[in-house]
């Protein structure tokens, strides 16, 4: 596939979506429903058939997923199992084209194609911290995919062959790690994986970024900024850095800035830093490409061939017109294994849907464009015994990261000494950074936490480098603990 995948590049949104609507029928007709034993039963009962899609508008037809759907029950204690496509090889054997490469290469390389489509062989896990993970199974067409699509997330991003690339994500049965590595080698670049703070720590990190001199530096926020920090403080330089590419979290502004400071003092000035969006039961990421530090972002690059992404309203579940806010749905086109149709991903984003051309990369492709928040982070917090006030820690998050003077930082929700029947209390733990005043600092914080989400901190800590990182549990955990819940559980 090249860099503007296919006949996809350039055409109209309508033509687009009638591809996309032909490719999601026979999707549904070949592959899903003879062979997903949950899309069996709700098509079913709904009485509805692949030829029931007939335009992307037909999609409201068929029911959303959500995590809910994949987590067990005790009436369904491996309830995941009903989303993983199981073949009947009955059904595949009277398909034409299986008899016509049965006749022409035998029936040994039928059988070698069928295993390559359908046996998992593979499996990540969804790393959502409220739900037990969920498995997600590939096929090797499954890692054929997940190679190209890492591929062109780095093509996105402006990477050449050339390239020296640090892969920092963590050394999980996650999707970041596994798409980043398949990438690299796909893509024929030199990646080094490090497996991230759990596995070689910060000092480790930074020996290899000594030794490999990477141009491009790929990980989760939370930690690469830790390990660029101490770069700066060990005063290391890497001048040739020309992409710092993040995932597995969000990325705000004021973060965004503090990673371009942190690499100009290392001697990369211009080194861009760009945020990919993915999810597990997507089995894909999207990316932004480069753009001038000053400029908005132009928005993650889509594969319309690969899938079908919609923008709905969050509350009704109606899809919103193109550019219009809402919440996040994901359809594949061509997965195999596990594969879940319009899951609510409970993502919303500003900007919503574009068909208009990149405004700095040119490409013509769908775009998801603005800020993408998480509706289950919006979490209710009795901070009286009288009134609950609804805290978005979505909103907490930007202004945080948003705030100068302030490098790492971690909110604590707790009871009031200790005590279970207490009131809801506020603990905001932060690395002050270039000198700042602490008693101006914690005005300026108390002040920002209120305009934007109605509450001040109880208290507010300051801490060292290395105690932040206690907190947060760099290099102990997957992903860097930025919200903690230490209130008893009900």
């Amino acid at each position: 596939m090249n860099l503007f995948w296919d006949q996809w590049h350039a055409l109209p949104e309508n033509v687009v979506r009638q591809k996309q609507a032909a490719r999601l029928q026979k999707f549904l007709r070949d592959v899903v429903l003879p062979f997903s034993a949950h899309y069996k039963k709700i098509f079913r009962e709904r009485n509805l058939t692949a030829d029931s899609i007939q335009s992307l508008d037909d999609l409201a037809k068929i029911p959303f997923t959500s995590k809910a759907d994949l987590l067990n029950t005790p009436q369904q204690p491996d309830r995941f199992r009903d989303f993983i496509l199981v073949p009947d090889e009955r059904i595949l054997s009277r398909r034409p084209k299986t008899i016509c490469e049965a006749l022409l290469k035998g029936r040994a390389v039928v059988r070698k194609n069928f295993e390559a489509e359908f046996r998992p062989i593979f499996m990540t896990f969804t790393t959502g911290r409220a739900a037990e993970p969920v498995p997600f199974l590939y096929t090797q067409q499954d890692l054929t995919i997940l190679a190209t699509v890492g591929k062109r997330v780095i093509e996105v991003c402006g990477a050449r062959r050339e390239d020296r690339m640090l892969n920092a994500f963590p050394y999980a049965p996650h999707l970041a790690f596994w798409m980043t590595h398949y990438a690299g080698t796909e893509f024929g670049a030199m990646m080094f994986s490090s497996g991230g703070g759990k596995v070689m720590g910060t000092d480790a990190t930074l020996r290899i970024i000594r030794k490999i001199k990477p141009d491009n530096l790929i990980g989760i926020p939370t930690f690469l900024y830790h390990v660029l920090s101490q770069a700066v403080a060990e005063k290391l330089r890497c001048e040739n850095l020309r992409n710092i590419v993040l995932g597995g979290e969000k990325v705000s502004d004021g973060l965004r800035q503090k990673l371009h400071e942190l690499a100009s003092e290392l001697g990369a000035p211009n080194a861009n830093v760009l945020s990919t969006y993915g999810f597990t039961e997507s089995k894909t990421a999207w990316a932004e490409c480069p753009f001038p530090a000053d400029q908005p972002s132009g928005g993650y690059h889509l594969y319309p061939d690969l899938g079908i992404v919609e923008i709905v309203n969050p509350k009704t579940g109606e899809i919103v017109p193109t550019g219009q806010p809402g919440e996040i749905v994901f359809t594949p086109l061509a997965a195999r294994g596990t594969v879940v149709l319009r899951y609510r991903t409970g993502d919303c984003i500003d900007g919503g849907l574009t068909y208009e051309p990149c405004p700095y990369c040119h490409r013509v492709l769908p775009r998801l464009v603005g800020k993408i928040s998480r509706s289950s982070e919006i979490k209710e917090m009795n901070l009286d015994k009288l009134k609950g006030t609804l805290v978005d820690f979505n909103e907490l998050e930007h202004v945080l990261d948003d705030a100068p003077h302030v490098g790492s930082w971690q909110l604590e929700l707790r009871k009031k000494n200790d005590d279970p029947n207490e009131l809801d209390e506020i603990i905001l733990h932060v690395q002050k950074i270039d000198g700042a005043n602490e008693t101006q600092l914690s005005r300026d914080l108390s002040e920002r936490c209120h305009k934007i989400a109605d509450v001040h901190p109880n208290k507010i800590l300051f801490h060292d480098v290395q105690e932040m990182r206690d907190l947060q549990g760099v290099g102990t955990q997957i992903k860097e603990q930025k919200l903690v819940d230490h209130r008893p559980k009900q």
